[in-house]
């Protein structure tokens, strides 16, 4: 009975013992990495820069990421009183009167090719004759390890340069497709996951990253690009993260930023959306 006893502890020990390598094997690395991308803040931006900004007509597209970027702005304009911004929401162009912030969803969630056609359908219906600086993006829920991202950037460059050609005056932003946290599953089946090559928030993380470095070859320094996905992985204290995924690296949503694995909380809203409006200081040469 002593004997019996002695060998189910050995066991109970080695199974800790394995559940920790599992757990270590499949915990998400953090690292801090010298980076062109620093983290600028509102507070270093004067005031007459922001004036200049509300004279713009902006209009942005977009779904649930996009609506807590929304939120974000306006949780930013309500603490910063010289951010002042004219957010409305419409389809409508008969309504863009003055210089305003518009934004609407566009298109369904899993269906990129509905968020490009119906972009270029409001560009082409009004919007285009109304606006100074347009942009859309996709959702994390629009491209996975399914999908092939070069047939849709080729379908989106296809609408945005035939957009940039009809309407040479708006300002046209590239934005990336944002990025996953991994699920908090409970730890061993996290391990699990990895180990056998099953998790799919990182196979799905691969296919957005394909895209996001396509779209970057194909527009950095030549045109306006917002790189969303960057930014949801540069934590505040700058650091980047990431998992590994046969070895590879496999940006991911930092933890802070998320609740529910994608979508924005009060911290990733505040943080993205200052990283937006910073960038279309930058665009429309407001900033300092």
């Amino acid at each position: 009975m002593v004997k019996l006893a002695w060998i189910l502890l050995l066991i109970a020990i080695a199974g800790v013992g394995t559940i920790g390598v599992l757990v270590r094997a499949s915990s998400v690395r953090v690292r801090k990495e010298i980076s062109p991308h620093t983290i600028r803040r509102l507070v270093d931006v004067p005031a007459e820069a922001w004036a200049r900004l509300s004279q713009k007509t902006i209009f942005f597209g977009h779904q649930s990421v996009g609506k807590n970027i929304i939120d974000g702005v306006r949780n930013l304009t309500e603490s910063d009183k010289s951010v002042s911004l004219n957010i409305v929401e419409t389809k409508d162009a008969k309504t863009i009167v003055s210089p305003m912030f518009v934004h609407a969803t566009v298109g369904r969630n899993r269906s990129p090719e509905s968020k490009i056609a119906e972009f270029k359908e409001l560009m082409e219906n009004g919007f285009g004759e109304k606006v100074d600086i347009a942009f859309f993006k996709f959702c994390y829920v629009d491209m996975g390890k399914d999908s092939n991202p070069e047939a849709i950037l080729a379908a989106y460059c296809e609408a945005m340069d035939s957009l940039k050609t009809r309407f040479p005056e708006v300002v046209f932003v590239h934005v990336t497709v944002p990025l996953r946290a991994p699920y908090r599953r409970r730890a061993v089946m996290a391990a699990m996951d990895r180990l056998l090559d099953r998790s799919v928030e990182l196979q799905d993380n691969e296919i957005r990253e394909r895209y996001n470095a396509l779209l970057r070859e194909r527009v950095s320094g030549k045109e306006p690009l917002f790189d969303l996905a960057l930014y949801e992985t540069l934590d505040p204290q700058g650091l980047r993260h990431y998992s590994l995924k046969g070895g590879q690296e496999v940006p991911i949503l930092a933890r802070s930023y998320t609740d529910d694995g994608g979508h924005l909380n009060a911290v990733g809203r505040r943080h993205v959306a200052e990283q937006l409006l910073i960038s279309l200081l930058d665009i429309t040469g407001s900033s300092p």
